[in-house]
Order: structure tokens, then sequence, then C-alpha cells
């Protein structure tokens, strides 16, 4: 379901909207959504300092690890088990 959402805008910043909109070849409305997906992907998750800390720490530890070719494999044989 679609929802409609108001914004209001000063005179000069919807003018240079509709412009970025006619010179990407496509509706106002269009862009503006495309802007809004694109800021909210952008947008940080989380607080850094806590990931890194988290990458930090999970770098600390050593895992046993085997060749690629063997992992395939064994990954393989487990599908074709069933």
């Amino acid at each position: 379901m679609s929802k409609r959402l108001q914004v209001v805008f000063e005179d000069e910043e919807l003018a240079e909207v509709q412009r970025a909109a006619r010179r990407n070849h496509m509706t106002t409305s269009e862009w503006v959504r495309q802007v809004v997906r694109k800021a909210q992907r952008n947008e940080a998750r989380g607080d850094p300092k806590k990931k890194l800390a988290v990458v930090r720490r999970a770098a600390e530890h050593s895992f046993p690890t085997a060749d690629i070719d063997q992992m395939l494999a064994e990954i393989e044989r487990g599908y074709l088990r069933d």
C-alpha cells in the first residue's frame, strides 16, 4: 500500500529539486523517493566504536580452516546425502 507524504520546501529549494529531477529524466516524486532510499542505505547503523570492538575481538580468535576445494567438496557431499 502506498501512502502520501507531504514535505514543505521553500520556493528555491523546491525549484532545485525539480531541476534535479528533470536532469535525471524523472518525476519530482520519483527523484525524491530515490534520494530518500539512498539516504536510508547510507545512514550509519549502530555505534561504530562498538562495531570495531566486536571485529577486533573476533580477530583475536583462531579457527580451523580447510582448503577451499576440500570445503566445497564436503558441502557438495552434504547436499547429495539427501
